[in-house]
């Protein structure tokens, strides 16, 4: 995922071009048209480099960044600009439902082709193309993916308790009672702002379901409140209960949680990809492992899916740079970018860019976990509107921590989110 906040104003124009070179007059160039959110300083360095690199190759083209602070890119920024006069001829994208309605609104090119016929697409494994093809064709070049939910556990807990990762809802339950009967907290969860409880009970909600259930009640097209919803409500309800959910679980924010995990105060926590890096940094000597949700009893939806985002570069359908905007694309994917995205803390999807001897083996095995994904299910407020999903979160948070019960909580829902049907 981006970084937030890494830009203090709300847009920042850079036209890198190369400063004294020979070749083409201002008036004879062509300017390419780079949109994005805020990467992280270091980040765009790279691509700035990248953006010289490919002007001195070709001297007929001046490279111009637009970047934008996460939210306002997302929400706002971004549909803006390709409305505009001088739309982004390559943008950043979420693949999913979010690439899926620029493609039904006329802003994403069918690449299908020309990434055979340049050899782009052989840079990538098969996997990393997920959510990134309709109909079979595809729209999005692939440059990062993260999976948004796991269940991290305590090797050291697991050890002393004669316990091994659960693979089944019906076992996720046994281990949470043996840990509590040894008097540690099950699971923690740091849910002040709601969304690490909202991807984790997401995620459980679409395999309860079924992902086109759950996409139909996330796009306004069916109610929440209606059984096969209440009855993915009753597993949540359940772990509150039972006792096996932190009791601060909306008081304390994700890092919070992190460090109760670090410090051996509770067994497992849900949450993200990112929990690998910080736990270098914060706990290098913590053990920990990870294993993906469960399968639910029952369950509608595909008992695999991998809740997650992969992130990309889109071709504006409407542009008249599409070979040259899949040329810098190829660059940004060679060998040597990858380093250079690598050092700047990015981790290349490309198949020369994954150095799994180098990387964390947690981080290279949730690696193949998302590209291996038969479905990857988008984060609730990263591929719906942001209304919706805030309101699905509260829903989650007070089921979650005994507040509602699921009706109740689901009826409230729908109430709130009822004038956004008009």
């Amino acid at each position: 995922m981006l970084r937030k906040g890494i830009l203090g104003c709300t847009a920042v124009v850079v036209a890198v071009g190369l400063a004294g070179c020979s070749g083409a007059s201002k008036s004879e160039q062509t300017t390419l048209r780079i949109a994005m959110g805020s990467p992280g300083e270091g980040l765009i360095k790279v691509w700035e480099d990248i953006a010289k690199e490919f002007e001195s190759q070709h001297k007929d083209i001046k490279v111009e960044f637009t970047f934008q602070k996460d939210d306002t890119y997302k929400y706002i920024g971004l549909p803006n600009l390709l409305s505009s006069q001088n739309a982004p001829d390559l943008y950043f994208e979420w693949a999913g439902v979010r690439l899926n309605n620029r493609v039904q609104e006329g802003y994403a090119a069918d690449i299908t082709e020309i990434l055979k016929t340049t050899g782009l697409g052989d840079q990538f494994e098969e996997g990393s193309f997920n959510g990134m093809k309709f109909d079979g064709k595809t729209y999005m070049i692939p440059t990062a993916g993260d999976v948004t939910n796991v269940i991290y556990y305590n090797k050291q807990v697991f050890n002393d308790l004669g316990l091994e990762p659960p693979t089944t809802w019906e076992q996720f339950l046994e281990v949470s009672e043996k840990v509590k009967a040894a008097g540690i907290t099950p699971i923690a969860v740091g849910n002040k702002e709601q969304w690490p409880a909202g991807n984790w009970i997401g995620h459980l909600i679409s395999r309860v379901v079924g992902e086109q259930a759950f996409d139909d009640a996330m796009q306004l097209k069916k109610p929440f409140n209606s059984p096969e919803f209440v009855n993915a409500y009753t597993y949540v309800q359940t772990l509150w209960d039972k006792g096996y959910i932190n009791d601060s679980v909306n008081a304390i924010a994700d890092n919070e949680a992190d460090m109760l995990f670090f410090n051996g105060k509770a067994a497992m926590h849900p949450i993200g990809s990112w929990l690998v890096p910080t736990a270098e940094e914060e706990a290098p000597e913590f053990e920990m492992g990870y294993f993906n949700l469960p399968s639910m009893p029952g369950g509608q939806g595909n008992q695999d899916s991998v809740i997650g985002v992969l992130t990309g570069m889109v071709v504006n359908k409407n542009s008249k740079l599409v070979e040259e905007s899949i040329e810098f694309m190829k660059l940004y994917s060679s060998a040597e970018s990858s380093k250079k995205l690598s050092a700047a803390g990015a981790v290349p999807i490309t198949k020369d860019g994954i150095d799994k001897e180098a990387m964390n083996p947690l981080a290279s095995s949730m690696n193949d976990l998302l590209q291996g994904a038969p479905v990857v299910v988008s984060p609730p407020d990263m591929g719906y509107n942001i209304e919706v999903a805030n309101a699905l979160y509260l829903a989650t948070s007070q089921v979650l921590s005994g507040a509602r019960t699921p009706g109740a909580a689901l009826a409230e829902l729908d109430n709130t989110i009822a004038p956004l049907k008009k």
